[in-house]
């Protein structure tokens, strides 16, 4: 096969990819729309409602590395197609869940979801950056995460149509609550569809590309721990991953508090924070062939951080909620530019390193539990301190850690 022929193949494939990206970027900031609506029919405190987060994320701390070995023994395609799988049948026990009016076994289901979001992750971007074209590994990942940010972005006003719509005063609690069983069993439906298609189609197995980069590198690495920008890479991943969940999913409730909005209202301007995030990962992907990778995620982080002092501070709500927003564009290429840099190198043991770098998703379980407290205990507003924590680690490890193994 010609070299022409073969990056025709992978260009082919990244286009089938962006499927997985975009359901995973939908299903994820779905939610977002859970959380004000479980929140609001059980009575539950800003922790409680965080625990849909802490169960969602707490998945990829739990199945990251299994899924890691999975891939590595079935092959990336089939980890995509057992992700699509998996996730449509925790979609599908939303029925049960609702029709039972028990929250935990709403957070049960949600943890089967999230374990099959989980297997996409560990598979979908191993297999984008090693079909990359070598030194575009950062802006192809970013360009197939800009159908996850179209997922995030039309996920809430789709969720705030058939969810909190039906969500009124004058509706029962039960009526409010298998207001999710439609939407997530049409969920469920696509997602089959789509590992039915993915089955079809012929795919280049990435692993035999992993390989040879081993065999090109010689760095005599025995173990994936061995890579210390992995391990950066992995904390940076976590508090990416942290900040932006807490983020969006306190949002609507920062619009409410500030401005009076009711749910349904906050959840469509939410699209404006998620869409940001869209139009950043296109722009981003083109400028970062100009731009390095690590200095354009520095500068972002660096933004974040400004606009969450200047939410804190701003004593006009329109500023504070508008600044939040406008984290979205600057969060857009934190995820894929973290990823590309911190699996870098890793030849054969890239699935391993998915699996690690993705198990440090865990941060959206546990950041957003702790801005939770800090809500409840020192204000909504002060609480996105948490957030710029956050923020701050990933500058450091967009301009040192990213570079800790080399000589």
């Amino acid at each position: 096969m010609s070299q022409t022929t073969q990056q025709q193949n992978h260009s082919s494939a990244l286009v089938v990819l962006s499927s997985l990206f975009f359901m995973m970027g939908f299903i994820t900031c779905m939610n977002d729309i859970l959380i004000p609506h479980l929140k609001a029919i059980f009575d539950l405190t800003y922790v409680q409602a965080m625990l849909i987060q802490f169960c969602f994320f707490t998945a990829y701390a739990i199945m990251s590395i299994p899924m890691g070995h999975l891939v590595e023994k079935i092959g990336y395609k089939n980890g995509v197609i057992g992700g699509f799988l998996l996730t449509a049948v925790g979609c599908i026990l939303f029925y049960p869940a609702a029709g039972s009016h028990s929250y935990a076994i709403f957070l049960g289901a949600l943890f089967i979801l999230a374990s099959g979001v989980t297997l996409m992750q560990v598979a979908g971007n191993p297999y984008v950056t090693l079909l990359s074209k070598p030194g575009k590994e950062s802006a192809t990942l970013t360009l197939a995460q800009a159908f996850n940010s179209l997922g995030t972005t039309i996920a809430p006003q789709i969720g705030a149509f058939l969810i909190l719509a039906d969500a009124t005063q004058s509706a029962s609690k039960a009526e409010q609550i298998s207001s999710v069983q439609i939407p997530y069993l049409g969920l469920a439906g696509l997602l089959i569809i789509l590992a039915v298609v993915v089955k079809m189609i012929k795919l280049p197995d990435a692993r035999k590309i992993a390989h040879a980069e081993t065999e090109h590198n010689h760095d005599g690495k025995t173990s994936v721990w061995q890579y210390k920008h992995l391990v950066f890479g992995a904390a940076a991943i976590f508090c990416y991953v942290g900040a932006e969940v807490s983020i969006g999913s306190l949002l609507v409730n920062v619009m409410g508090e500030l401005k009076g909005l009711d749910h349904a209202a906050g959840a469509k301007l939410l699209s404006v924070y998620w869409g940001g995030a869209m139009i950043g990962r296109f722009l981003g992907s083109a400028a970062m062939s100009k731009i390095a990778p690590n200095k354009y995620l520095a500068f972002n982080a660096t933004a974040a951080v400004a606009l969450l002092l200047v939410a804190i501070l701003a004593t006009d709500a329109d500023v504070a909620i508008w600044s939040l927003l406008a984290i979205g564009f600057f969060n857009a290429i934190m995820f894929p530019t973290i990823f590309s840099l911190a699996t870098k190198g890793l030849g054969k043991f890239t699935s391993t390193a998915s699996g690690v770098v993705c198990t440090a998703i865990v941060g959206g379980a546990i950041v957003p539990v702790i801005q939770g407290w800090a809500a409840d205990t020192y204000g909504l507003m002060v609480s996105f301190v948490v957030s710029a924590i956050c923020y701050v680690y990933i500058v450091f490890f967009a301009v040192q850690g990213y570079k800790a193994d080399e000589a």
